[in-house]
Protein backbone atom coordinates (compact mmCIF):
# COMPACT_ATOMS: atom_id res chain seq x y z
CA UNK A 1 0.00 0.00 0.00
CA UNK A 2 1.49 3.37 -1.24
CA UNK A 3 -0.11 6.14 1.09
CA UNK A 4 1.35 10.09 0.80
CA UNK A 5 0.36 12.13 3.38
CA UNK A 6 -0.43 15.45 2.35
CA UNK A 7 -0.22 17.33 5.46
CA UNK A 8 2.76 18.31 7.51
CA UNK A 9 4.87 14.69 8.85
CA UNK A 10 3.78 14.47 12.64
CA UNK A 11 7.11 15.10 15.23
CA UNK A 12 9.16 12.39 15.52
CA UNK A 13 9.18 10.18 18.37
CA UNK A 14 12.88 9.78 20.19
CA UNK A 15 12.88 5.98 18.51
CA UNK A 16 11.51 7.67 15.10
CA UNK A 17 14.42 10.27 15.58
CA UNK A 18 17.03 7.28 15.43
CA UNK A 19 15.77 6.03 12.28
CA UNK A 20 16.00 9.28 10.52
CA UNK A 21 19.48 9.99 11.68
CA UNK A 22 20.72 6.72 10.49
CA UNK A 23 18.84 7.47 6.94
CA UNK A 24 19.38 11.01 6.95
CA UNK A 25 23.23 10.29 7.43
CA UNK A 26 23.40 6.90 4.96
CA UNK A 27 20.73 7.95 2.44
CA UNK A 28 18.05 5.73 1.42
CA UNK A 29 18.33 2.17 3.13
CA UNK A 30 16.31 -1.26 3.71
CA UNK A 31 14.98 -1.97 6.96
CA UNK A 32 17.96 -4.16 7.77
CA UNK A 33 20.83 -1.28 7.28
CA UNK A 34 18.77 0.87 9.52
CA UNK A 35 18.44 -1.94 12.22
CA UNK A 36 22.11 -3.07 12.24
CA UNK A 37 23.26 0.86 12.48
CA UNK A 38 20.77 0.76 15.09
CA UNK A 39 22.45 -1.89 17.18
CA UNK A 40 25.61 -0.75 16.63
CA UNK A 41 25.23 3.13 17.46
CA UNK A 42 22.14 2.54 19.81
CA UNK A 43 20.91 -0.38 21.57
CA UNK A 44 20.04 -4.07 20.91
CA UNK A 45 16.99 -3.24 18.66
CA UNK A 46 14.96 -6.57 16.84
CA UNK A 47 14.66 -6.38 13.36
CA UNK A 48 10.69 -6.68 13.63
CA UNK A 49 10.34 -4.36 15.81
CA UNK A 50 12.51 -1.97 13.35
CA UNK A 51 10.24 -3.00 10.43
CA UNK A 52 7.16 -2.00 12.23
CA UNK A 53 8.49 1.05 13.52
CA UNK A 54 9.57 2.08 10.06
CA UNK A 55 6.37 1.23 8.76
CA UNK A 56 4.60 3.26 11.37
CA UNK A 57 6.66 6.41 10.08
CA UNK A 58 5.82 5.80 6.25
CA UNK A 59 1.83 6.24 7.80
CA UNK A 60 2.30 8.98 9.54
CA UNK A 61 4.18 10.98 6.98
CA UNK A 62 7.52 10.81 8.41
CA UNK A 63 9.46 8.15 5.51
CA UNK A 64 8.94 7.71 1.59
CA UNK A 65 9.02 3.96 0.99
CA UNK A 66 10.52 2.27 -3.06
CA UNK A 67 8.34 -0.29 -3.36
CA UNK A 68 9.88 -0.97 -6.73
CA UNK A 69 12.52 -4.02 -5.82
CA UNK A 70 11.98 -7.05 -3.61
CA UNK A 71 13.36 -5.22 -0.88
CA UNK A 72 11.47 -2.07 0.30
CA UNK A 73 13.89 1.22 0.28
CA UNK A 74 13.36 3.92 2.60
CA UNK A 75 14.34 7.33 3.07
CA UNK A 76 13.27 10.40 4.89
CA UNK A 77 10.43 12.42 4.23
CA UNK A 78 11.91 15.74 5.23
CA UNK A 79 15.21 17.41 5.45
CA UNK A 80 17.34 16.90 8.23
CA UNK A 81 17.57 20.57 8.99
CA UNK A 82 14.05 21.24 8.47
CA UNK A 83 13.35 18.63 11.23
CA UNK A 84 15.62 19.32 13.75
CA UNK A 85 14.16 23.34 13.27
CA UNK A 86 10.82 22.41 13.93
CA UNK A 87 12.06 20.03 17.04
CA UNK A 88 14.45 22.87 18.35
CA UNK A 89 11.56 25.62 17.93
CA UNK A 90 8.94 23.29 19.90
CA UNK A 91 11.58 23.31 21.89
CA UNK A 92 12.37 26.88 23.27
CA UNK A 93 8.62 27.61 22.72
CA UNK A 94 8.20 24.89 25.42
CA UNK A 95 11.54 25.56 27.79
CA UNK A 96 11.98 28.84 26.98
CA UNK A 97 9.00 31.02 25.92
CA UNK A 98 10.12 31.48 22.83
CA UNK A 99 13.57 33.42 24.15
CA UNK A 100 16.58 31.85 22.07
CA UNK A 101 19.03 34.11 24.25
CA UNK A 102 17.76 32.67 27.35
CA UNK A 103 17.87 29.13 26.07
CA UNK A 104 21.69 30.35 24.85
CA UNK A 105 22.46 31.71 27.97
CA UNK A 106 21.47 28.02 29.92
CA UNK A 107 24.10 26.54 26.91
CA UNK A 108 26.64 28.67 28.10
CA UNK A 109 26.15 28.36 31.61
CA UNK A 110 25.94 24.62 31.85
CA UNK A 111 29.15 23.93 29.53
CA UNK A 112 32.53 24.40 29.38
CA UNK A 113 32.47 26.45 25.97
CA UNK A 114 35.84 26.57 24.38
CA UNK A 115 37.94 29.14 22.49
CA UNK A 116 36.82 27.74 18.92
CA UNK A 117 33.06 27.14 20.05
CA UNK A 118 32.99 30.59 21.11
CA UNK A 119 34.90 32.09 17.55
CA UNK A 120 31.88 30.09 15.92
CA UNK A 121 29.35 31.88 17.95
CA UNK A 122 31.05 35.27 17.79
CA UNK A 123 31.04 34.57 13.72
CA UNK A 124 27.49 33.81 13.66
CA UNK A 125 26.52 36.56 15.62
CA UNK A 126 28.00 39.03 12.77
CA UNK A 127 27.05 37.65 10.36
CA UNK A 128 23.12 38.30 11.63
CA UNK A 129 23.98 41.47 12.57
CA UNK A 130 25.19 42.12 9.15
CA UNK A 131 21.85 40.71 7.53
CA UNK A 132 19.81 42.39 9.71
CA UNK A 133 21.57 45.70 9.10
CA UNK A 134 21.12 45.51 6.06
CA UNK A 135 17.14 44.66 6.07
CA UNK A 136 16.96 48.03 8.32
Amino acid sequence: MKRQNSHTPAEPTRSELEILQVLWKNGPSTVRFVNDQLNEQKRAVQYTSTLKLMQIMFEKGLLKRDESSMKHIYSAATEEQKTKGLLLDRFVDALYNGSASSLMMQLLGNKKTSKKELEEIRELLNRLESGNDKQS
